[in-house]
């Protein structure tokens, strides 16, 4: 079980992230002990940050620390997806970032994704058949796509967290913490299948 104080955890957004979705999975893992990275799409970032979204206009701003074209997943124990109705939709169109997500999948790595941010785990394939939750407007999207979809704060599915909104984070944080103490979710995952 590896100690959140050595885990590294990659942060994947752009432009219009939701903040809080952001800012505090950022702070309180930071907190926790473990490295933690921003990394965005290149052409998004000005020059070297991505602009949040605060409930109804734009807020503030964070550090860029990789491109993610120059991410390699084996770097990181977890994957954290904010959400927001702008950032999930602009990357999931950016191939990189697909691919990004199915390879944290493919090697059982933690995957947490929040809010909108289930349109990512939709788009690379990866939800089809796991429980999971999602903001309520993307219900019906995570159901078509396969997702086992729970109105629930936090709902893991061995390794995937996802939760409901910003009122959930203090659960979303805490379970990242206790899923990266599992680590890899390879082996259990196939007994599972």
């Amino acid at each position: 079980m590896p100690d959140i104080k050595q885990a590294k955890i990659l942060i994947m957004a752009t432009d219009g992230f939701e903040q809080s979705e952001l800012m505090v999975p950022q702070q309180k893992l930071s907190e926790a002990g473990a490295t933690v990275e921003v990394a965005a799409p290149k052409s998004r970032m000005q020059p070297d940050a991505i602009k949040g979204w605060d409930k109804k206009d734009w807020g503030k701003s964070v550090a860029v620390a990789k491109n993610i074209e120059d991410v390699n997943p084996a770097d990181y124990d977890a994957l954290v997806l904010p959400g927001g109705q702008i950032n999930p939709d602009k990357l999931r169109v950016e191939p990189k970032a697909v691919e990004i997500v199915r390879a944290f999948n493919k090697a059982g790595k933690v995957i947490a994704a929040i809010c909108h941010a289930p349109w990512l785990l939709i788009e690379a394939g990866v939800i089809k058949g796991r429980k999971c939750t999602s903001y309520h407007s993307i219900k019906t999207d995570v159901i078509n796509a396969g997702g086992q979809w729970r109105d629930e704060a936090v709902v893991t599915d061995q390794g995937l967290i996802t939760s409901r909104n910003p009122g959930d984070l203090d659960a979303f944080v805490s379970k990242i913490v206790e899923e990266v103490r599992e680590g890899s979710h390879a082996g259990r995952r196939q007994a599972a299948e």
